[in-house]
Protein backbone atom coordinates (compact mmCIF):
# COMPACT_ATOMS: atom_id res chain seq x y z
CA UNK A 1 0.00 0.00 0.00
CA UNK A 2 0.87 3.59 -0.05
CA UNK A 3 0.63 7.07 1.18
CA UNK A 4 -1.20 10.07 -0.66
CA UNK A 5 0.11 13.13 0.16
CA UNK A 6 -2.02 16.21 -0.90
CA UNK A 7 -0.17 19.73 -1.43
CA UNK A 8 -2.26 23.04 -1.83
CA UNK A 9 0.68 25.61 -2.32
CA UNK A 10 4.23 25.39 -4.45
CA UNK A 11 6.10 25.95 -1.14
CA UNK A 12 4.46 23.87 1.52
CA UNK A 13 5.60 20.40 0.43
CA UNK A 14 6.20 17.08 2.76
CA UNK A 15 9.28 18.31 3.95
CA UNK A 16 10.62 15.42 6.51
CA UNK A 17 7.66 13.57 5.93
CA UNK A 18 8.98 12.39 2.67
CA UNK A 19 12.58 11.79 3.65
CA UNK A 20 10.97 9.66 6.09
CA UNK A 21 8.83 7.64 3.34
CA UNK A 22 11.89 7.45 1.18
CA UNK A 23 14.57 6.67 3.70
CA UNK A 24 11.80 3.37 5.15
CA UNK A 25 11.01 2.46 1.16
CA UNK A 26 7.57 3.35 1.59
CA UNK A 27 5.52 3.70 -1.22
CA UNK A 28 3.77 7.55 -2.04
CA UNK A 29 2.52 9.63 -3.96
CA UNK A 30 2.07 13.64 -3.93
CA UNK A 31 -0.71 15.70 -5.52
CA UNK A 32 -0.93 19.16 -6.42
CA UNK A 33 -4.17 20.22 -6.00
CA UNK A 34 -3.92 23.30 -8.14
CA UNK A 35 -2.81 21.65 -11.02
CA UNK A 36 -3.57 17.85 -10.81
CA UNK A 37 -6.74 15.67 -9.25
CA UNK A 38 -6.06 13.18 -6.88
CA UNK A 39 -6.40 8.97 -7.78
CA UNK A 40 -8.82 7.06 -6.81
CA UNK A 41 -8.46 6.55 -2.82
CA UNK A 42 -8.22 3.09 -2.49
CA UNK A 43 -5.12 1.93 -3.21
CA UNK A 44 -3.74 4.29 -0.17
CA UNK A 45 -3.61 3.45 3.24
CA UNK A 46 -2.75 6.63 4.17
CA UNK A 47 -3.63 10.59 3.54
CA UNK A 48 -1.28 13.27 4.43
CA UNK A 49 -3.12 16.67 3.78
CA UNK A 50 -0.75 19.25 4.20
CA UNK A 51 -1.03 23.50 4.85
CA UNK A 52 -1.91 26.39 2.66
CA UNK A 53 -2.83 30.09 2.70
CA UNK A 54 -6.67 29.69 1.94
CA UNK A 55 -9.08 29.07 4.40
CA UNK A 56 -11.31 25.50 4.63
CA UNK A 57 -14.18 28.17 4.46
CA UNK A 58 -12.87 29.03 0.68
CA UNK A 59 -14.73 26.39 -1.45
CA UNK A 60 -15.83 28.99 -4.02
CA UNK A 61 -12.59 30.56 -4.44
CA UNK A 62 -10.87 27.02 -4.28
CA UNK A 63 -13.06 24.57 -5.38
CA UNK A 64 -10.32 21.60 -5.38
CA UNK A 65 -10.93 22.21 -1.32
CA UNK A 66 -14.31 20.32 -1.77
CA UNK A 67 -12.10 17.09 -3.12
CA UNK A 68 -10.13 17.12 -0.32
CA UNK A 69 -12.95 17.25 1.80
CA UNK A 70 -14.52 14.13 0.01
CA UNK A 71 -11.22 12.22 0.23
CA UNK A 72 -10.92 12.91 3.77
CA UNK A 73 -14.14 11.99 4.51
CA UNK A 74 -13.28 8.43 3.03
CA UNK A 75 -10.20 7.63 4.67
CA UNK A 76 -11.62 8.94 7.86
CA UNK A 77 -14.94 6.12 7.17
CA UNK A 78 -12.79 3.09 6.15
CA UNK A 79 -10.86 3.63 9.15
CA UNK A 80 -7.20 4.34 7.21
CA UNK A 81 -4.56 6.71 8.71
CA UNK A 82 -5.01 10.07 8.36
CA UNK A 83 -2.54 13.58 9.22
CA UNK A 84 -3.61 16.75 8.58
CA UNK A 85 -1.05 19.79 8.48
CA UNK A 86 -2.26 23.42 9.54
CA UNK A 87 -4.80 23.49 6.53
CA UNK A 88 -5.34 19.90 6.56
CA UNK A 89 -5.75 19.96 10.57
CA UNK A 90 -8.25 22.95 9.83
CA UNK A 91 -10.34 20.35 7.18
CA UNK A 92 -10.30 17.23 9.07
CA UNK A 93 -12.00 19.57 11.60
CA UNK A 94 -14.08 20.56 9.17
CA UNK A 95 -15.35 17.37 7.72
CA UNK A 96 -15.77 16.14 11.07
CA UNK A 97 -18.72 18.81 11.38
CA UNK A 98 -17.08 21.55 13.62
CA UNK A 99 -16.12 25.79 13.02
CA UNK A 100 -13.27 26.52 11.63
CA UNK A 101 -12.89 30.37 12.04
CA UNK A 102 -10.20 33.31 12.86
CA UNK A 103 -7.80 32.89 15.43
CA UNK A 104 -7.19 35.92 17.75
CA UNK A 105 -3.78 36.65 15.96
CA UNK A 106 -1.03 35.37 13.35
CA UNK A 107 0.69 32.61 15.35
CA UNK A 108 3.85 32.85 12.85
CA UNK A 109 7.70 31.43 13.61
CA UNK A 110 9.06 29.11 16.69
CA UNK A 111 6.62 29.00 19.64
CA UNK A 112 5.73 26.51 22.52
CA UNK A 113 2.28 24.60 22.60
CA UNK A 114 1.69 22.60 25.96
CA UNK A 115 0.81 18.85 25.73
CA UNK A 116 -1.64 17.33 27.73
CA UNK A 117 -1.81 13.92 29.17
CA UNK A 118 -3.59 12.60 26.90
CA UNK A 119 -0.65 13.28 24.48
CA UNK A 120 1.40 11.76 26.80
CA UNK A 121 -0.56 8.59 26.81
CA UNK A 122 -0.37 8.99 22.98
CA UNK A 123 2.02 5.81 21.75
CA UNK A 124 2.73 8.15 18.06
CA UNK A 125 1.90 12.09 19.67
CA UNK A 126 3.79 11.32 22.96
CA UNK A 127 7.00 10.71 20.26
CA UNK A 128 6.94 14.98 19.80
CA UNK A 129 7.58 15.59 23.24
CA UNK A 130 10.88 16.21 24.42
CA UNK A 131 11.19 13.64 27.58
CA UNK A 132 10.24 14.91 31.47
CA UNK A 133 8.34 17.99 30.01
CA UNK A 134 5.02 18.87 28.80
CA UNK A 135 5.79 21.95 26.54
CA UNK A 136 7.75 22.12 23.51
CA UNK A 137 8.78 24.51 21.11
CA UNK A 138 7.18 23.86 17.28
CA UNK A 139 7.00 25.54 14.05
CA UNK A 140 3.49 28.11 13.72
CA UNK A 141 2.10 29.64 10.28
CA UNK A 142 -1.81 29.90 10.93
CA UNK A 143 -4.17 32.32 11.49
CA UNK A 144 -7.29 30.36 11.81
CA UNK A 145 -8.24 27.86 14.05
CA UNK A 146 -10.91 25.22 14.87
CA UNK A 147 -13.26 23.57 17.57
CA UNK A 148 -12.41 20.01 18.73
CA UNK A 149 -14.83 17.35 17.76
CA UNK A 150 -16.70 16.41 20.98
CA UNK A 151 -14.77 13.09 20.27
CA UNK A 152 -12.05 13.82 19.52
CA UNK A 153 -8.92 14.18 22.05
CA UNK A 154 -6.91 17.39 22.67
CA UNK A 155 -3.02 16.93 22.22
CA UNK A 156 -1.30 20.29 22.87
CA UNK A 157 -2.38 23.99 23.15
CA UNK A 158 -0.86 27.37 22.80
CA UNK A 159 -1.52 31.04 24.82
CA UNK A 160 -3.24 32.43 21.23
CA UNK A 161 -4.43 29.04 20.13
CA UNK A 162 -6.39 26.09 23.13
CA UNK A 163 -6.53 23.83 19.61
CA UNK A 164 -3.25 22.95 18.71
CA UNK A 165 -3.86 19.31 18.12
CA UNK A 166 -6.32 16.61 18.13
CA UNK A 167 -6.78 13.02 17.73
CA UNK A 168 -9.75 11.39 16.20
CA UNK A 169 -10.65 7.65 16.91
CA UNK A 170 -7.32 5.48 16.40
CA UNK A 171 -6.14 6.68 12.77
CA UNK A 172 -6.45 10.48 12.76
CA UNK A 173 -4.43 13.43 13.58
CA UNK A 174 -4.51 16.92 13.23
CA UNK A 175 -1.86 19.88 13.84
CA UNK A 176 -2.04 22.87 13.51
CA UNK A 177 1.88 23.52 13.44
CA UNK A 178 4.27 21.78 11.37
CA UNK A 179 6.18 18.75 12.34
CA UNK A 180 7.35 18.44 8.54
CA UNK A 181 9.00 21.78 8.45
CA UNK A 182 13.33 21.24 7.55
CA UNK A 183 15.59 24.31 8.00
CA UNK A 184 15.29 25.04 4.15
CA UNK A 185 11.74 25.61 4.62
CA UNK A 186 11.49 27.33 8.05
CA UNK A 187 13.77 30.31 6.48
CA UNK A 188 12.13 30.18 2.83
CA UNK A 189 8.93 30.78 4.64
CA UNK A 190 9.79 33.55 6.83
CA UNK A 191 12.11 35.10 4.10
CA UNK A 192 8.66 37.11 3.43
CA UNK A 193 8.10 38.56 7.33
CA UNK A 194 9.70 41.10 9.00
CA UNK A 195 11.91 39.09 11.28
CA UNK A 196 15.73 38.86 12.11
CA UNK A 197 16.71 36.54 9.59
CA UNK A 198 20.12 35.54 11.54
CA UNK A 199 18.29 35.18 14.51
CA UNK A 200 15.84 33.09 13.78
CA UNK A 201 18.46 30.77 11.57
CA UNK A 202 20.54 30.54 14.99
CA UNK A 203 17.16 30.03 16.48
CA UNK A 204 16.09 26.90 14.50
CA UNK A 205 19.91 25.37 14.55
CA UNK A 206 19.63 25.17 17.62
CA UNK A 207 16.06 23.66 17.91
CA UNK A 208 16.39 21.60 14.55
CA UNK A 209 18.63 18.52 15.44
CA UNK A 210 16.09 17.56 18.13
CA UNK A 211 13.29 18.47 15.83
CA UNK A 212 13.66 16.48 13.09
CA UNK A 213 14.69 12.98 15.62
CA UNK A 214 11.03 13.41 17.39
CA UNK A 215 9.37 13.98 14.20
CA UNK A 216 10.86 10.61 12.77
CA UNK A 217 9.84 8.73 15.85
CA UNK A 218 6.19 10.25 15.41
CA UNK A 219 6.16 9.17 11.59
CA UNK A 220 7.50 5.78 12.55
CA UNK A 221 4.70 5.24 14.96
CA UNK A 222 1.93 7.12 12.18
CA UNK A 223 3.15 4.94 9.47
CA UNK A 224 3.25 1.62 11.10
CA UNK A 225 7.06 0.06 11.71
Amino acid sequence: MSTLIIKNIGNEGPGTIEDYLKDNSKAYTIVYMKQERPPKGDEFDSLVVLGGPMSVNETDKYPFLIEEEELLKDFIAKGKRVLGICLGSQMIAKVLGERVYKGIAPEIGWYDIDVTEAAKDDEAFSKLIVPGTSALKVFHWHGETFDIPTSGKRLASSKLYPNQAFKYKDNVYAFQFHMEVNKQMVMEWMSTESVDLEGLKKQTDEIYDSYLKRAMAFYNEFFGK
